[in-house]
């Protein structure tokens, strides 16, 4: 089990030996206005969108380095350029722990959308920063990040477009869909070559289609480390729902099926799920998370900003523009929209309840119109709600 002294004080993450897990599925009281609104770089159609993020005194900026071997595995961009990731090494107590941070980003579908993507941060490593901030769950800072600042902190960069999980050449668009060999290739050479390999403690992690990726590959993890070794995945807004949207259809499930034929996502999706579902449906966690065996942590918004947005009422499911003022401003919403919403929330409470039976997996769903919130300072430390007196979702992680 992870360990982290601090203090004085001995932290176990999600040790459920307390009533705190039917605590944490039971905290929906929170009022929306109580988060800020944190949503990743998500767009379903067209490539994404940037937000600009305000930039503190002290996050440190993290180096890029680009995997060079990993393209003679095939493993690549869209566009053929190897890999990359950053990595912020750990000092003292944290040397021998690691978090592994999948990127996030959205997805492709289509023609369209992946030669867009293929010419950006999302597709290219030509296309990415050269140094990145660390921030909330990533970041150095003691202050900001207690839990977790010592140790060794590495985020893989996303540019394959499926969650890491698609082995695909498209010959026509000539683009590489290559996400479960970069993610084999990174994680190997951090093993073989950055020191992983004697990792005591490790932490998976990912926002958005990064949390999808960390539950598509918690038990992949898992198997490629030291038995010894404790190895558990943390999903920020990765928990996509299967869902009706506005006009009575599945967006999104239609979206999903086209990422997954596109991608030749299907043979790398976990055999718990595939044995007895099609892999598009495989694709969606709800349908995953009771099979996975290493133990997992979902942080979700029960009125996930992203998925109300491009999901339950994306413009295509909303050809009257009546969603349009609800979707992206709660008090804009009527009665009858609103009774949707939380429609879709109780949906998510039943996806997971399963789930939390377990008492090696744990959850903080709460009720804010949100989307991702461990990765930034703000909903990380400063402003995050507070349960039992706990004001971080760390300290509610790693309760005992």
């Amino acid at each position: 089990m992870m360990t982290m002294e601090r203090s004085g004080i001995t932290t176990r993450p999600w040790s459920w030996r307390t009533p705190l897990l039917l605590l944490l599925l039971l905290v929906f009281l929170f009022v929306a206005g109580c988060c800020v609104r944190a949503a990743e770089d998500e767009q379903m159609r067209g490539g994404g969108r940037r937000r600009s993020r305000r930039r503190r005194a002290a996050d440190v900026m993290v180096p890029i380095t680009i995997l060079n071997s990993a393209v003679e595995k095939g493993a690549v961009c869209m566009d053929g350029t190897p890999p990359a990731y950053h990595l912020d090494p750990g000092s003292g107590g944290g040397n021998r722990s690691w978090i592994v941070n999948l990127e996030g980003g959205g997805w492709c579908n289509n023609a369209r959308t992946c030669r867009f993507r293929a010419g950006s941060r999302h597709g290219s490593s030509d296309h990415m920063e050269r140094s990145i901030p660390f921030t909330g769950i990533m970041s150095s800072s003691p202050s900001d990040n207690p839990d977790f600042h010592s140790w060794n902190r590495v985020k893989i960069r996303y540019c394959d477009s499926g969650s890491f999980a698609g082995d695909a050449f498209d010959e026509q668009l000539k683009l590489q869909f290559r996400g479960q060999r970069i993610w084999g290739a990174v994680i190997q050479h951090l093993l073989d070559d950055a020191g992983m390999a004697s990792a005591e403690q490790v932490l998976l992690t990912g926002c958005s289609a990064g949390g999808l990726a960390a539950i598509l590959h918690c038990d992949q993890l898992r198997a490629l480390l030291p038995h010894a070794a404790t190895v558990k995945c943390l999903s920020d807004g990765g928990l996509f729902l299967d869902a009706v949207d506005v006009a009575g259809g599945r967006s999104l499930r239609s979206y999903y099926g086209d990422v997954v034929a596109m991608q030749a996502v299907a043979p790398n999706l976990p055999n718990t799920c595939t044995d007895h579902l099609d892999a598009t449906s495989c694709f969606f966690p709800q349908n995953i998370i009771d099979g996975i065996k290493t133990p997992i942590f979902l942080l979700n918004a029960a009125y996930d900003v992203w998925q109300i947005e491009q999901s339950l009422a994306p413009n295509a499911a909303d050809a009257n523009g009546a969603w349009k003022a609800c979707k992206f401003n709660r008090l804009a919403c009527n009665a009858s929209q609103l009774q949707f919403l939380q429609g879709f929330r109780d949906q998510m409470v039943a996806a997971v309840r399963v789930f939390s039976d377990s008492r090696s997996n744990g959850l903080f769903i709460n009720s804010c119109f949100a989307h991702c919130q461990s990765e930034l300072t703000v909903t990380w430390n400063g402003g995050s709600p507070a349960l039992q007196n706990k004001r971080r979702f760390a300290r509610i992680l790693t309760s005992p």
